[in-house]
This record gives C-alpha cells, structure tokens and sequence, in this order.
C-alpha cells in the first residue's frame, strides 16, 4: 500500500540581470533561447523537449538519468504578460511517479539598464517525497545558466 502524503513548500528568488526585461522574457519564451539554459545538469541526459508557449500552451522536458530513472516536467501556461509576468503550474514525474505539482510566477520588472526578475514557487509534494531544498537549489542553477545564455543573445533580442 502507497503511504499517501502532501507536504507543502514555497520560495521566491530575486535576481537582477544586465539586460532589459525584453530579452530576459525572450529567454523564457523562444524555444531555442531556453534550451540553453532551462535543463538538467550535465549527468542528465535530455530525451524529449516541447514548448508551445501560449495561454493554455504546454511545455514539456524529458531526461534520463545515469543508472536509466527518467524524470518528465510538463507544464501549462495561465497567464503571459508579454515582458512582465508568467503564471505556469507544473507537475514532476520520477518514472511513472508524480512526485510535486507547482505553481510559478515570474515577475519582470525594469531595474536601470536591466531586468530584476523574482521567482515565486508554491509547491506540494507528493506520496512521501522528500524535497530538502532540491527544488529552490534546481531553480537557483537554471536562473544562474540564464544569466549565462542571456550572455549569448543578441542585444536587440
């Protein structure tokens, strides 16, 4: 029998890039821009990856793990601002596991010459998953890899 369970988490993280809010929304948005920096670390191996970015669009990334664990991100759009904000929810499976489902919301907000991003997160996990962090740490390292591909980008975005 399954030990059913729903733990309940949530952060925010703040960071400010050298780029306008133009750009650092096209990061998120162009599919090609955020396979740069939106994916696991390099011992993950990615297998699938879509992103039909719309209200009611998806996004969906798939990896597989050394040892041959599979892990899916499947997310839906709510709300787009275009340059201000995102609203996604997004469920978490460890092979045929959903292990957390979120919700997100990313701020875009003019700072000077660039862009202070803030990134909320509530989260429940499921069925006796245990977090520890992982989830903010995750996060904190793709916001660090788009600071690194908004590097690569054409200014005029």
């Amino acid at each position: 029998m399954t030990n059913r369970s729903a733990e309940h988490g949530s952060f925010t993280i703040e960071r400010t890039y050298d780029w306008p809010p133009a750009l650092v929304f096209k990061a998120w948005v162009d599919p090609a821009a955020k396979a740069h920096w939106f994916r696991g670390p390099s011992e993950w191996k990615e297998t699938a990856r879509e992103l039909d970015f719309r209200v009611g669009g998806r996004e969906r990334l798939t990896g597989a793990w050394p040892g041959g664990r599979m892990s899916h991100y499947d997310a839906r759009y709510w709300d787009i601002v275009p340059n201000q904000r995102l609203v996604f929810t997004y469920d978490m499976h460890v092979d045929d596991k959903r292990i957390s489902v979120s919700l997100a919301t990313v701020q875009f907000k003019s700072a000077g010459a660039g862009t202070r991003l803030s990134f909320t997160e509530q989260a429940v996990f499921l069925d006796g998953f245990v977090d520890g962090g992982g989830r903010e740490q995750g996060t904190r390292a793709h916001l660090e890899r788009l600071d690194e591909a908004l590097k690569r980008m054409p200014a005029t975005g």
